[in-house]
């Protein structure tokens, strides 16, 4: 009876409160704006552009929030782990913390589960313009007609020909062109005031599927290509690309560019419940019926898109 002391309910639980503390994966702090909710939806308004400085003619010239809100609803969300208490009794090597520690990772890997979903459905579900997230044609106000869905012909990217790769296989020397272009989109967008919106982007993210990510980290990090040629990316002063691998991507010829070191992200966290330790155990029902504990965690949030000005979708063709 000694080892169930050990794992008793309050030790379990107490390895569910170290390991939380650990937080969201770094990537989704990276592209993503957290905010609290305190009920079942939020609406944001202040995704347009604020006003820029204008000369004092005739007075103030107020600039409101925009008509057009952008609202998240919240979401529940659990996991329930059940652990025998014969098993509580016979581990001797640890493996019941290695399963709490494994439900806890990926507890914390939550909000970059919930905010790849997003991104994959970015080509078709609607941001706070109304046009979808990745779209050809966004258009507010003075902006004119702006395309953050771009393609790049890989063949045409000056390398020898023994080098060029295919769209689902690419060269390093056709990622960076792609990346490239990517964040040169960005760099162009202007807001609804027709003014440049990203003139102090400096720091880019290069999201990929796991099938680009040699190639990406070479095209980022190499200082030279193929035939000695210059990695333009390396010896561009002050600005930093740096790679990150996402295996829920289900790409195969595409990855995305996103600025991030913007105020506003693109992407929104909204959480109304942090993650939740529950545990049915000692001296319970379920103990004294089925000789089982059960521990769960639950939340209450969700995700939604920010600036679609902060990112660009670069399918290669």
């Amino acid at each position: 009876m000694s080892n169930l002391s050990v794992l008793s309910s309050r030790a379990i639980i107490g390895e569910y409160f170290r390991r939380l503390e650990q937080g969201a994966t770094g990537w989704a702090n990276q592209l993503s704006n957290y905010f609290t909710s305190d009920q079942a939806g939020e609406d944001y308004k202040w995704l347009g552009m604020s006003p820029a400085m204008r000369e004092w003619v005739g007075g103030r010239m107020a600039k409101g929030l925009r008509d057009s809100a952008y609202t998240i609803k919240n979401k529940p969300f659990e996991s329930t782990l059940e652990i025998s208490i014969d098993d509580l009794r016979r581990d001797k090597t640890g493996q019941i913390m290695v399963r709490i520690g494994e439900q806890v990772d990926r507890a914390n890997a939550h909000w970059a589960k919930l905010l790849s979903s997003l991104i994959i459905a970015g080509e078709s579900a609607a941001c706070y313009d109304g046009q979808a997230f990745f779209d050809i044609d966004h258009a507010e106000g003075d902006s004119g007609t702006q395309s953050n869905d771009i393609s790049v012909d890989i063949s045409a990217v000056p390398v020898p020909a023994t080098a060029h790769g295919s769209t689902t296989a690419p060269a390093p020397e056709e990622l960076m062109h792609a990346i490239l272009e990517g964040a040169q989109a960005i760099l162009g967008f202007k807001d609804d005031q027709g003014e440049p919106m990203n003139e102090n982007a400096r720091q880019f993210m290069v999201m990929v599927p796991t099938s680009f990510w040699k190639a990406a980290i070479t095209a980022v990090g190499a200082p030279s290509l193929a035939g000695g040629a210059t990695n333009i990316i390396t010896t561009a002063d002050g600005f930093g690309f740096n790679v990150q691998v996402n295996p829920r991507l289900t790409w195969t010829t595409k990855l995305a560019v996103f600025r991030t070191d913007g105020n506003i992200k693109p992407f929104i966290r909204q959480e109304e419940v942090p993650v939740e330790v529950s545990a049915i155990a000692e001296g319970s029902e379920l103990e004294f019926t089925r000789r089982v504990h059960q521990y769960g965690l639950y939340a209450s949030g969700n995700v939604g898109y920010g600036y679609w000005q902060h990112g660009c979708l670069v399918t290669l063709i």
